[in-house]
């Protein structure tokens, strides 16, 4: 446990002000944590607030050869701008020792995604079983695929965020940001199955939570994962197998069939455009594969 009151104090505000999620939260601490070992086994029991540029500086060359990615390392680095701002601005220390660092360059990593045919494959294909579990699983990854949502947010949706005069479904994001989502007949049609059965369920009207477990009870993360690892196992064999890349088939697949890059930021609930731009270079490989294969001189 952090005993530094000014880290402590650092996690109360991204938790109360900021309202972070508890996740986003223990991977602050946890970079805090190993920064704050860090200078005390190499600078003579210094505390945090008594860092300067060179020992931030040794701290990520420490990292890098204990080969961190630069990826995690640059998690880290921002993990530390935000805290240093934080105490700035408390005026807790008169500069940011993290301002003038260069952090290691990001490995670009294409995003995994399942194939078009093996999604039909799926949902056309495989029988999921007409009974509670084999419903509720069938709509889960619907729902992932239709519509692009997270994980958190797909757990967290109520029965009325449904629309069905509208086909729309509300959707929590990130920072408790709003946004609709429209739906097709098939996912209308996998609700309206999914709410007859959920009805049958003891103790189902106890919660307003749209996916249950059969005892009745709120759905949780690590089930969820199962789920989609199950059934993504019969039609792929990419290494990942997870919500996520659900989600990433969901933004490639519409822009593959001519989906505008705005359009499709909105419905992921992207802040900025740079967060969904990934995207096209799956796109972009689709097409060179095209070029190479149809051009008579390629």
């Amino acid at each position: 446990m952090l005993k530094d009151m000014h880290t402590e104090s650092f996690l109360n505000y991204l938790k109360f002000e900021k309202r972070y999620s508890i996740h986003t939260i223990r991977s602050y601490q946890n970079d805090l944590n190993d920064y704050n070992d860090f200078i005390k086994q190499n600078q003579n029991n210094a505390v945090i607030t008594q860092s300067d540029h060179k020992t931030v500086r040794n701290w990520i060359i420490y990292l890098i050869e204990n080969n961190n990615s630069p990826r995690s390392v640059n998690r880290k680095i921002s993990t530390l701008k935000s805290f240093f701002k934080y105490l700035m601005k408390n005026n807790l220390i008169d500069h940011n020792p993290v301002s003038k660092v260069q952090p290691p360059k990001n490995q670009k990593k294409l995003p995994s995604f399942v194939e078009q045919a093996q999604m039909n494959n799926l949902l056309d294909k495989i029988d999921f079983g007409d009974d509670f579990i084999s419903v509720r699983d069938r709509f889960i990854i619907e729902l992932f695929y239709f519509t692009g949502i997270r994980l958190s947010e797909l757990i967290n949706l109520k029965i009325d965020d449904f629309n069905l005069k509208t086909n729309t479904i509300k959707v929590l994001g990130k920072r408790n940001k709003e946004r609709i989502i429209p739906t097709c007949k098939e996912t209308e049609n996998s609700y309206k199955n999914y709410i007859s059965l959920r009805s049958l369920i003891n103790n189902s009207e106890k919660t307003n939570y749209l996916f249950i477990t059969d005892k009745g009870k709120k759905l949780y993360e690590k089930l969820v994962y199962r789920i989609v690892n199950k059934y993504l196992t019969y039609v792929t064999t990419i290494e990942k197998k997870s919500p996520h890349v659900l989600r990433h088939t969901f933004a490639t697949h519409m822009l593959n069939n001519g989906a505008d890059l705005n359009a499709v930021k909105e419905l992921l609930g992207h802040a900025n455009l740079s967060a969904t731009q990934i995207y096209t270079h799956n796109t972009f490989e689709k097409l060179k594969k095209i070029y190479n294969q149809a051009h008579p001189r390629s």
